[in-house]
């Protein structure tokens, strides 16, 4: 018996899983450079969140079209890879369709059946999303932030999509035996028709190639992930269970906002006395770089689907403003790629390269355009909060540089004086009554 091709098998099965998990260890640590928060309350609502939004694709549907086109893709690709299993099995032990060995000709005709059926679905289904965005060029998928990179990557993965499908179809019609059962060919037998004429080991090359090429596209298109905008494949589901579950507009308290501000009314404490030698630093307020961000922040940016329902539905950019609230998500993954590399390059320490994520990624037009009114939020459908990450970099700039526009300098200042956002006494605030 020739065991090279289960060898070869193997040593590609260990290779794609060993990138991938190295992958997933870089994904992991750049994640966790962001700062400690606390999401550990009402695990039941998050699981509810997590069941309905990434497995039930709940707000994913709220646009009939795509959300339809998106379910049948999601769930044709993940019950079509239920053959994978099958795959590996034959691919270690040298076996062929051990399926149909351990499980009755009609149950196993039946699951290859439907992933026939869906394997067509999906074809159509991505069809569709490339006429979309290549033919009918729908707004939000041109815009200025979707440079070569993320629209090419876009295409790839549809592209990998109709391979995959058609590399298991013709797998299928190919295989004689299967093809002699009639049992699970729905859609294969109308394919087996293109290879008549051509000899019996003909067919079995060609089903053979289909076979392996199934096999490793899939295991290229795992470790592609990490590259692509498809990570909220996998990431979708803790980012829907560790989102804020707090009402929309409700600010967060900043805990060392809190701190300082005891500090200052403590009687005890002079406010102007140099610290104390081996102090702790005060905390910084706000945001100017990635690493100031929480974890679910810096989840959230590698979970970004780039689709831009957020960015359509911003009133700041529907009415030509700057602001992209994709944008905000696709900056700050890269700069936290970027901080990774700086971390990888110096053996585990980030040394300063001059930049961050305030001014060099994202300008201070992007961050005052934002009208705070969590439309970004609401759109998307995995939960993001682009909202969060533009405050916290207000913050920044309010708090530690005093950097504000002029017109909210004026109104803090009238709040600070006048108890009000206007320039008016505070025995006058009640006169427009008298009028």
């Amino acid at each position: 018996m020739n065991y090279l091709p289960n060898v070869l098998f193997l040593i590609a099965l260990i290779l794609g899983i060993v990138y991938f998990t190295k992958n997933v260890k870089k994904l992991v640590r750049n994640i966790k450079l962001g700062q400690d928060v606390d999401v550990s309350n009402n695990k039941k609502q998050r699981w509810k969140n997590m069941a309905m939004i990434a497995l039930g694709q709940s707000k994913m549907v709220r646009r009939p079209i795509a959300g339809l086109l998106h379910v049948i893709v999601y769930i044709g690709f993940i019950i079509i890879n239920i053959e994978v299993l099958e795959i590996i099995i034959d691919g270690l032990f040298g076996t062929h369709r051990i399926g149909l060995k351990v499980l009755p000709k009609p149950v196993y005709g039946f699951l290859i059946g439907s992933f026939e059926v869906l394997a067509v679905l999906v074809f159509l289904a991505v069809i569709v999303f490339w006429i979309r965005r290549n033919i009918l060029k729908l707004q939000r998928f041109w815009k200025n932030e979707m440079t070569s990179w993320p629209k090419n990557d876009a295409n790839y993965i549809l592209y990998f999509e109709m391979v995959l499908m058609s590399l298991f179809l013709i797998m299928n019609a190919t295989d004689s035996h299967f093809q002699s059962l009639n049992s699970g060919n729905i859609i294969s037998q109308f394919i087996a028709p293109l290879f008549n004429g051509a000899s019996e080991n003909t067919l079995h090359i060609i089903e053979r190639g289909a076979w392996w090429f199934h096999i490793l596209g899939i295991l290229i298109f795992l470790n592609y992930l990490y590259f692509s905008k498809h990570l909220h494949i996998l990431l979708a589901f803790p980012n829907t269970f560790y989102a804020s579950l707090k009402p929309l507009g409700q600010f967060n308290n900043l805990e060392s906002v809190t701190k300082e501000v005891k500090m200052m009314m403590d009687p005890n404490v002079d406010p102007f006395a140099a610290p104390a030698e081996g102090a702790e630093a005060p905390a910084k307020f706000g945001a100017s770089d990635v690493q100031d961000l929480n974890w679910v922040q810096l989840l959230n940016a590698y979970t970004c689907t780039e689709c831009g329902r957020c960015t359509s539905e911003c009133p700041a950019n529907i009415t030509g403003k700057k602001l992209s609230p994709r944008k905000i998500m696709m900056d700050t993954r890269d700069r936290l790629e970027e901080v990774g590399k700086n971390i990888e390059t110096n053996k585990g320490t980030f040394k300063d390269d001059g930049k961050q994520l305030l001014d060099n990624y994202i300008t201070r037009e992007e961050l005052w355009a934002c009208t705070s009114c969590n439309a970004c939020v609401e759109a998307c459908p995995v939960s993001i909060n682009p909202l969060s990450i533009i405050l916290e970099m207000r913050r920044f700039l309010v708090m530690e540089q005093s950097a504000a526009p002029i017109e909210l300098n004026t109104m803090m200042t009238n709040i600070e004086n006048n108890g009000a956002p206007w320039p008016y006494n505070q025995m006058d605030r009640l006169n427009w009554k008298d009028e």
